[in-house]
């Protein structure tokens, strides 16, 4: 994960929210690289047991939603703690999508949304669709309740 300068603050922000989370090793700038010797290049971490890099590369790229995290949730009371923790100075946008302060997308996505817009029944799966667009956070509740009506 390439941020400007905020690898070490971002691996501290996602470690603190997912479980099974922990910070690695940090290798700090010997000053024959670029920039002040003993800041941070890189960072490796853990989120839920999968293993990342954060670089400290500069101002060179930025991240876009053409790759976005995917956090699936078997409560409401997860898609809550994960769309308050993860947008805190982001943004929160449609349909379970949101920016976190460092702008990384992340998906909050109830478990169930995959069945009810995979139904057989093309009926339901287009209620659960529609009840999915209209929303910013999901709501398994709602979810299930438009894709139950009928």
């Amino acid at each position: 994960m390439w941020f400007n300068d905020q690898a070490e603050e971002a691996a501290a922000f996602y470690t603190a929210i997912f479980k099974d989370s922990r910070v690695g090793s940090i290798m700090r700038n010997s000053g024959d690289r670029p920039g002040p010797a003993g800041t941070v290049m890189t960072v490796e971490f853990q989120l839920a047991g999968e293993n990342f890099i954060a670089l400290n590369g500069g101002p060179y790229f930025t991240f876009t939603p053409a790759i976005s995290f995917f956090v699936t949730c078997e409560t409401q009371e997860e898609v809550d703690a994960y769309w308050e923790q993860l947008s805190a100075g982001g943004e929160k946008e449609q349909r379970g999508w949101l920016k976190d302060e460092y702008g990384v997308s992340w998906q909050i996505v109830p478990a169930a949304l995959g069945a009810m817009l995979g139904d057989p029944d093309a009926e339901k799966a287009r209620r659960g669709t529609q009840a999915m667009l209209q929303v910013t956070k999901l709501n398994i509740a709602a979810l299930r309740r438009a894709y139950e009506q009928g």
